[in-house]
């Protein structure tokens, strides 16, 4: 299979040279997604806000890769204030809780200091 190549129309793909997601098969990875809207380019203030809209994000790239969240297997979050991580935990479940993918959090400096958590998953199409 020819490898597949989806992009957000974020500025930051191109600037730094990814894309939001790559499929290979039936393996779709998104890279790490932040809070930013891309429609806007803005982004909230808010750690909860944004982890709503990195779920927004990423359900937008998988399907576009014709999966969904629901085909998620694993799931890392990067918080640059683990402290705010368990206020996510509504969203998380909201977005994840019927899957419950593998998970790992790490706290971690992200690139632009506005950005609160940035999540990256893996999903496999077809998967249920």
């Amino acid at each position: 299979m020819t490898r597949l190549r989806i992009s957000s129309g974020s500025t930051f793909e191109e600037q730094i040279g990814y894309s939001r997601a790559i499929v290979q098969d039936n393996w779709v990875f998104v890279s790490g997604t932040t809070g930013f809207d891309y429609s806007t380019m803005t982004i909230s203030n808010d750690v909860v806000t944004q982890a709503d809209q990195c779920f927004k994000n990423i359900a937008a790239a998988l399907a576009q890769a014709g999966a969904s969240l629901a085909d998620v297997v694993r799931v890392t979050y990067v918080l640059p204030d683990a402290a705010e991580f368990e206020a996510c935990w509504p969203v998380l479940r909201q977005y994840l809780g019927e899957t419950r993918p593998a998970a790992m959090m790490i706290s971690a400096g992200l690139a632009d200091p506005r950005m609160k958590i940035e999540i990256e998953v893996t999903a496999i199409k077809n998967s249920k």
